[in-house]
């Protein structure tokens, strides 16, 4: 009997770490993109309200960083800004650049020219096991 329970015991565990195994090899949709697919994607999200991939785009330990009053968000905290203004689009002309691409980081530059003001998104990207992420925006008002 107490070799029935333990071995039901064991195969339960066994499952369970199967299946835990199984859920983290789920891929992210963002996992192919280029480090400019990504940027790209980050601006869809920002300027343009697509909250599609933001779950994905943004690393776990991602910040943003408003220079103009000294706010840090977090990546909860920012995705959940982005939902709640999806589908909201800015009334600016986007353009963006990669500054410096080397190994596993990205520094990129967005610019958004508002009628009266300028902003302007300072991304870094880390290639990690999910692909291109953001780790950190810095936005700046020159």
């Amino acid at each position: 009997m107490k070799t029935t329970i333990i071995t039901t015991i064991a195969t339960a565990l066994i499952l369970f770490a199967s299946s835990m195994a199984f859920a983290a090899k789920k891929n992210s949709p963002t996992k192919n993109m280029n480090a400019m697919r990504t940027i790209a994607t980050y601006l869809d999200a920002t300027a343009l309200g697509n909250a599609q991939f933001n779950e994905h785009l943004f690393a776990t330990d991602f910040e943003y960083y408003n220079s103009a009053n000294n706010n840090k968000h977090s990546k909860k905290d920012y995705t959940k800004f982005l939902k709640e203004n999806k589908g909201l689009q800015y009334n600016c002309k986007t353009t963006y650049e990669i500054l410096d691409e080397s190994g596993n980081s990205c520094v990129a530059k967005a610019t958004m020219e508002f009628e009266k003001f300028t902003r302007v998104d300072h991304i870094t990207l880390s290639n990690t096991k999910n692909g291109w992420q953001v780790s950190k925006v810095v936005t700046t008002y020159p």
